[in-house]
């Protein structure tokens, strides 16, 4: 069949392994790091798991300079461990639920926090805050058959050499197993989806010019640099 325009490309992420990781759609974990949710002003006690997507098309590669987002002058870093999956399914048993990983990442949650913070208040979706071009960069995936599946280990983000965020991924509230088998309730996970899974506390705004580096232990490190915004 002959289409009006070409189709868009398929978005690749990197791996460590060599072949490209093909991406479906990425599912974000909020609030999912007890500090994280008390400076949003938020009990973490209180709250079941939830969730957001974003478009593949906002993945970008560690390395890239990404353009400061129209529409906000609040621009955020979230720092997060990144789930690959690679074997899909639905309402997957929490025990069950690693063997549906492919692999990890460190990648980056970018957010609008002035545009989030009016949808609050609103009682609006998220979509503008946190759906943005180039709003989540990654670093290389790693398979969990060499790096093993993590649950621990240190957790940090550095802005312009200076740290921001600082925890372990043992400090979030719902496990890896845990967000799969959660967001497997409301839709079949597929191979190439990917999986956000909360920031730690620290997250703060950025500007034209800023160097962002997120590190995870056993993972490649995601590093950006915050560029001006886009000129069409």
């Amino acid at each position: 069949m002959t289409t009006l325009f070409e189709p868009p490309a398929a978005i690749i992420a990197a791996t460590s392994e060599g072949p490209g990781f093909p991406v479906r759609r990425l599912f974000c974990i909020g609030r999912n790091y007890a500090a994280h949710a008390r400076e949003m002003g938020k009990d973490p006690e209180r709250e079941a798991p939830f969730f957001f997507t974003k478009w593949a098309q906002a993945v970008v590669p560690s390395g890239s300079t990404i353009a400061y987002p129209p529409e906000t002058a609040n621009y955020h870093y979230e720092g997060e461990l990144v789930v690959a999956i690679g074997k899909g399914g639905r309402a997957i048993d929490a025990a069950d639920a690693l063997d549906h990983v492919y692999g990890y990442a460190a990648g980056l949650d970018m957010t609008r926090r002035d545009l989030q913070s009016e949808a609050k208040e609103m009682g609006h979706p998220w979509d503008t805050a946190k759906n943005a071009e180039e709003s989540a960069p990654m670093g290389l995936i790693h398979p969990a058959s060499a790096v093993g599946h993590l649950a621990a280990g240190r957790i940090a983000l550095t802005v312009n050499g200076t740290v921001k965020q600082d925890a372990d991924l043992s400090d979030m509230i719902w496990s890896v197993s845990d967000v799969i088998a959660y967001i497997s309730r409301f839709y079949r996970l597929e191979p190439g989806d990917l999986i956000f899974t909360g920031t730690p506390a620290g997250v703060g705004a950025v500007v034209a010019g800023d160097a962002i580096s997120l590190s995870i232990e056993g993972l490649s490190d995601c590093v950006i640099r915050i560029g001006p915004p886009a000129q069409d």
